[in-house]
């Protein structure tokens, strides 16, 4: 059998070779960049910054890699006549016998500064994780109506009945919270006889003044189109219509989900109270995939 291949000298240094020494360097700046990004998170962040130590983190382990394949690992040729049979006697030291010993300490030394890298990327990598924040629960099912909130105006003030004419509409929101996004709401006046309403909501909609939410079911758009001679709300992003007298289902358009009713009640100064949050969840659909407290 004849073999060539590198062969290593007694007493020689794991760091030696300048591809050694290329390799641990690289892979000790993948280290360094990674841990760094995570202390420049924890101290409040620089986008800047974080971008140079997440491409240092990235390139070192590329870099030292590529080092390592193209000159570190051996180069062997064999010949082995067909008729031999039996291992070779030393494969994997030379005529020193030296390899192996050597070997050993370069490579442990190498994968020791792999490792490092590859945490610091891993805490590089765990920057999202601490991003998410806390699990929004069941936040998306809630908005600021509770019960016994008056129905004001942007300016915080109490809406009465003689705001809202017939066949008229005007936005509101719960009381202390106005502009709120997931709290706007459509109250809308109609002819009570008209209204189709199912029996357990006809008391929601007080002498024909009716709350619907006004953030699109479809894609959360402000439903700002209120066209009274066929009763209908109109979503002017994709033209998703809801019949307001029977419950705002959706008669046209992408949106699969009626707009979530708001239980109000009149009180004997021509105010509005709400008894409660919105029938169901406000917005989007994708929101409603799994059941919420509504």
């Amino acid at each position: 059998m004849t073999t060539r291949g590198p062969r290593v000298g007694v007493g020689r240094s794991p760091f030696r070779s300048r591809a050694e020494l290329a390799v641990a360097i690289s892979f000790a700046v993948a280290a360094l960049s990674g841990f760094a990004l995570l202390i420049v998170y924890a101290l409040g962040g620089q986008t800047q910054i974080e971008g140079v130590l997440l491409m240092l983190a990235l390139g070192g382990i590329g870099v030292g890699i590529s080092v390592w394949g193209a000159e570190l690992l051996p180069e062997m040729e064999r010949v082995e006549e067909r008729h031999a049979i039996g291992s070779p006697p030393a494969d994997d030291e030379d005529d020193t016998g030296e390899v192996v010993r050597e070997g050993i300490t370069r490579r442990r030394a190498l994968l020791g500064m792999l490792a490092a890298a590859f945490g610091g990327l891993a805490a590089a990598l765990a920057i999202p994780l601490f991003s998410l924040g806390p699990a929004p629960g069941a936040s998306l099912f809630q908005t600021p109506w509770r019960k016994g909130l008056r129905l004001v105006g942007p300016d915080d003030k109490p809406v009465g009945a003689n705001d809202v004419p017939l066949g008229g509409v005007v936005t509101v929101f719960p009381e202390g919270s106005p502009g709120s996004a997931d709290g706007q709401t459509l109250l809308i006046r109609v002819e009570p006889n008209l209204l189709k309403l199912p029996d357990d909501r006809g008391a929601w909609a007080p002498d024909g003044y009716v709350a619907y939410s006004k953030v699109c079911t479809h894609a959360g758009c402000p439903v700002g189109l209120y066209r009274a001679s066929i009763h209908s709300l109109i979503c002017p992003c994709h033209q998703s219509t809801f019949d307001v007298l029977t419950g705002a289902v959706p008669t046209f358009g992408p949106a699969v989900r009626p707009l979530p009713q708001l239980p109000i009640q009149r009180q004997p100064d021509g105010t509005f109270v709400a008894l409660g949050d919105f029938l169901g969840p406000v917005g989007p659909s994708f929101w409603d995939i799994h059941s919420g407290p509504h």
